[in-house]
């Protein structure tokens, strides 16, 4: 073929121009859809999330269920631990309110640990204790 279009003939896909190009399509197509599901569901609000809403939503789960800023930064590649505590503002500890239940046999606890329960601790009676937020 002749070389009149450069070097690549469908492009290089390792440039900046071609980085940048293919974050652009990503971009459209996600506010593409958002756009149609707030139309379809009759939800403004839909139109109000961004993937960096994903993001934080992401970050203030994993700070609610491990408790750990050091996991969360890791996890979100902050160098600063500033950063990372944007996130953990947005968590309300006070008012963790559960739903409880007692498993005796294996397959009780397993039903319990697929409803979403999680296991907290077993008493001396072998009874195992598992909770779930409400």
């Amino acid at each position: 073929m002749p070389k009149k279009y450069g070097k690549w003939i469908f492009g290089d896909n390792g440039t900046v121009e071609a980085k940048k190009k293919l974050q652009s399509n990503v971009q459209c197509n996600f506010w593409r859809l958002r756009k149609r599901v707030a139309k379809t569901l009759e939800n403004p609000r839909i139109s109000q999330i961004s993937l960096h809403t994903f993001r934080h939503f992401k970050a203030t789960m994993e700070y609610a269920r491990t408790k750990d800023i050091l996991y969360v930064m890791q996890l979100l590649g902050h160098r600063n631990i500033q950063n990372t505590l944007i996130y953990t503002q947005l968590v309300n500890f006070k008012s963790a309110e559960y739903h409880s239940a007692t498993a005796k046999t294996a397959g009780e606890a397993k039903q319990l640990v697929e409803s979403g329960f999680e296991f907290v601790c077993t008493t001396p009676e072998n009874v195992m204790l598992f909770r779930k937020r409400k």
